[in-house]
């Protein structure tokens, strides 16, 4: 039986930290499907524009092997329009948005995954800049 899991983020500066929880969600259904966040969603939500633009991004994430397809996300509040047009049965999200989804359980099972320790795109830019 198919099990589509579907999963959003930036994925700037792509890490062992991307490269883990596209994995682990990956290994909870059959397909993955990844939004990858537009410029301008990065741009609103983080205030600046991320390193790699979006079809760099989107390149990226869709080599990845654990990684089925991938698709532009627009829009925060389209979540729950993704997850129908994908016919996703799983969202997966990293601990960091723990709760922020639960308004989506009728749709779809939502599980909040652990990040990995001591790694961020905000903590690498930084390091980078000194």
């Amino acid at each position: 039986m198919s099990r589509v899991v579907i999963t959003f983020g930036t994925f700037d500066v792509f890490h062992l930290g991307h490269l883990r929880i596209l994995q682990r969600a990956r290994e909870l259904g059959t397909r993955l499907v990844v939004g990858v966040s537009t410029d301008a969603l990065s741009y609103s939500k983080k205030g600046r524009l991320p390193i790699y633009s979006e079809s760099e991004r989107m390149e990226i994430i869709s080599s990845v092997k654990y990684v089925d397809d991938v698709f532009s996300e627009e829009s925060l509040d389209k979540k729950s329009e993704y997850i129908r047009v994908h016919n996703a049965q799983l969202l997966v999200m990293g601990d960091d948005w723990y709760g922020k989804f639960d308004e989506i359980k009728h749709l779809c099972e939502v599980v909040y995954l652990a990040r990995t320790p001591s790694i961020s795109t905000t903590a690498i830019i930084e390091k980078m800049k000194n």
